[in-house]
């Protein structure tokens, strides 16, 4: 036989074989869309990777192989794919793409480097941070969103308030707005702001407390990067500090569900207007600790509020009194406000 009709002869078997593989196939799939036990009808559920009958719910197949891609698309398009790898992140000045250099000083096999190579990965690990930022602008950014995290920790903001900061800064940074103005505070700044965007909002006093900037710059600075920046920041409500103080504090549910009602009164009688937020949730709390006869001092709440304890008596009176007017209930302010006054 010649080499041209053993090729042909091998190729002629390899298709009957796939043929014949196809046809199996085809015959488990058709005996997989018939329920063993009923008869019926069985659909495919991609979500849970399973087969389940239609009629009667019995699981047939589960673990089912999922032979899509394997990719990810990040764009409509789908032209932004990838296949590893963490995602990409607003929090680190290299959007998180970049790698990192281990610091355990041991190989594959988990054995201590030796001190000439302990030396030698050292100058590999400064080189490598020195290259990870090419320019000032780098830098400036890596500083800040350093310092963006570090503070975000301390105040124990979630994520979403952190990447929302970054953004800001970014935004702020490359529109020229940091000339003039310190890192820290056009930071502290961005993190106050995505902290009321997110509506978990900190006081400016508990921020300053972390901040390495005071009040006042902080003060400046933020109201500057939103009015150039033109962020939507909605006016802060006393609510959003409620339910944090209630949970330092102990307050019980019932106690909780009385403050917003003395804060949703007031603020429709329109006592709230030009008042402190965080001064009226504190008083909110502390009011409402008074009608559920809950063991709460005036100190405990100045303590966790931030506010001083002459603010929390005078408004606790008010919202107390809107109280009254709106719901007309006897005896809200008899008792217990003569308990608070002494």
């Amino acid at each position: 036989m010649s080499e041209s009709e053993t090729t042909i002869s091998r190729y002629s078997q390899r298709e009957d074989e796939s043929t014949e593989r196809s046809d199996e196939r085809i015959e488990e799939s058709e005996s997989v869309r018939t329920c063993p036990e009923c008869g019926g009808n069985v659909v495919a559920d991609e979500g849970h990777g399973e087969t389940v009958c239609r009629d009667c719910g019995l699981v047939v197949e589960e673990d089912a192989i999922d032979h899509g891609p394997e990719w990810r698309s990040f764009n409509s398009d789908g032209e932004s794919k990838s296949r590893v790898g963490a995602p990409s992140t607003k929090m680190m000045h290299d959007n998180g793409l970049s790698t990192n250099i281990g610091w355990q000083n041991k190989d594959a096999y988990g054995n201590t480097l030796s001190t000439e190579r302990r030396q030698q990965m050292q100058r590999l690990r400064t080189w490598h941070e020195r290259f990870r930022t090419r320019d000032s602008k780098e830098r400036n950014l890596k500083q800040a969103l350093g310092e963006i995290d570090r503070m975000a920790s301390a105040l124990g903001l979630p994520e979403n308030v952190r990447e929302t900061a970054s953004v800001i800064y970014r935004r702020a940074l490359g529109e020229d707005l940091l000339p003039g103005r310190s890192i820290e505070g056009v930071a502290s700044a961005s993190l106050y702001a995505a902290a009321r965007q997110a509506n978990t909002p900190r006081s400016l006093d508990e921020l300053t407390a972390v901040s390495r900037v005071d009040r006042m710059e902080l003060t400046r600075t933020y109201r500057y990067i939103v009015r150039e920046l033109k962020l939507e920041v909605a006016p802060a409500d006393p609510a959003q500090y409620l339910a944090r103080f209630a949970s330092e504090l102990g307050l019980s549910d019932e106690g909780e569900w009385r403050a917003r009602g003395l804060l949703e009164t007031a603020q429709e009688a329109g006592v709230t207007s030009g008042k402190s937020p965080v001064g009226l949730a504190a008083a909110g709390v502390y009011a409402a600790a008074l009608l559920t006869n809950e063991a709460l001092t005036q100190s405990e709440v100045s303590d966790v509020a931030g506010v001083s304890e002459v603010t929390i008596r005078n408004r606790y009176k008010e919202l107390l009194d809107a109280a009254e007017d709106a719901e007309g209930a006897p005896g809200t302010g008899g008792p217990d406000r003569g308990r608070a006054n002494a």
